[in-house]
């Protein structure tokens, strides 16, 4: 029996390359991990397959940099305790423009602790974030929603099983860069390989040669396929090719990667959002690092980053190691705070455009 679980000495070398390490495009992105890992390339797919079936991985695609190809934010919603695990469900199986979906909680008490679920959401590019925002409010019964669209990234990347070796207060020798945020147009041409490029790949699919079969899928010769896409690649709208582990849900033997998920947030100075950012951004602990405007509700906090961990003590303290470093090198903190994740739920967000007004149009009939 071919072992699935993350923690398999060979599992792990594989998913230590493949959660985050293959940046960009990659014409051969299994060779490529078998060149890193030093593993034979039938042993990558025989094992990539094998944690797929299991659900130790929950999906392997191409990722892409969606907040320059989509209006995006986070989202908190505030909806009655009666109404909040449908509102739940309907954001996860029925909005394919909301991505994660998590309910979470705090000690904290302060006016956003009433915001207890918790979306990113993605519209294409020209649609407002806002209107959409107005339409679920009547799908789900939300009574009010922040939206908090991110002024500039410092962090974003995976890496579970990479991080697990990880110290409090482990960072990179310099500050992280912050990659800004702007929305970049696509042609319909361009549109066409990139849905294709992004689509979740089955197990059969796990295989060298990669992406023939996607280019045939879009209509295009493979070379065409191939410039498209490391053009997409060189504009920075591809993130990297990744196997995402299941870290919520349990696999085939009850293991979890991960159990705790926290949301930490600060309040620094206006002005100085990009210092503070990419001081917090550079701790190895962190999958995500966002600089985004919480308002009063959230006792204006504007850096906002995200820890996973198997035990709750332990992300405190990745945490407080945090704090630490911001307090040496001289950046205040008027406020700080932890949102838990609870219940959730992660797809990716759809940004095409080719569909959207007839989602709309569809829900809206819904109301009528």
């Amino acid at each position: 029996m071919v072992p699935f679980e993350h923690a398999d000495p060979i599992n792990a070398r594989i998913l230590t390359v493949s959660e985050d390490k293959i940046s960009g495009f990659a014409r051969e992105p299994f060779l490529e991990i078998s060149r890193r890992t030093d593993l034979p390339l039938e042993t990558v797919i025989e094992r990539i397959q094998t944690m797929l079936a299991a659900g130790t991985i929950r999906r392997v695609r191409q990722t892409l940099l969606a907040t320059n190809l989509a209006e995006g934010a986070l989202v908190a919603w505030r909806v009655p305790a009666d109404k909040l695990d449908a509102a739940f469900d309907f954001l996860f199986q029925k909005d394919p423009y909301s991505g994660h979906v998590v309910i979470r909680s705090t000690d904290a008490n302060i006016p956003g602790e009433a915001y207890k679920l918790w979306t990113t959401l993605k519209v294409p590019a020209g649609y407002s974030l806002d209107t959409h925002c107005q339409l679920l409010c009547r799908l789900t019964g939300a009574q009010a929603y922040r939206i908090m669209p991110a002024k500039g990234i410092f962090a974003l990347g995976v890496g579970h099983v990479r991080r697990k070796s990880i110290e409090p207060g482990d960072r990179t020798e310099g500050p992280a860069a912050m990659h800004a945020v702007g929305t970049v147009k696509l042609s319909d041409h361009e549109w066409k390989v990139l849905t294709t490029l992004k689509r979740e790949f089955t197990a059969e699919e796990i295989r060298e040669p990669t992406w023939d079969a996607r280019a045939a899928e879009a209509g295009v010769e493979l070379e065409e396929f191939y410039r498209v896409a490391e053009s997409l690649a060189e504009r920075k709208l591809v993130g990297r090719f990744s196997t995402f582990l299941e870290h919520v849900k349990p696999n085939q033997s009850g293991t979890r990667v991960t159990r705790f998920n926290a949301l930490f947030h600060w309040a620094v100075p206006p002005g100085r959002e990009i210092e503070a950012g990419s001081e917090i951004g550079r701790h190895e602990a962190l999958t995500h690092c966002y600089w985004r405007e919480g308002g009063p509700e959230f006792n204006n906090v504007n850096i906002m980053a995200v820890a996973h961990g198997t035990e709750k003590d332990r992300v405190l303290e990745h945490k407080a190691a945090i704090d630490r470093h911001l307090e040496e090198i001289g950046i205040p903190v008027s406020y700080t705070n932890v949102f838990w994740g609870g219940r959730s739920e992660i797809k990716p967000s759809e940004i095409s455009p080719l569909t959207y007004e007839a989602w709309v149009a569809e829900n809206t009939e819904t109301l009528l």
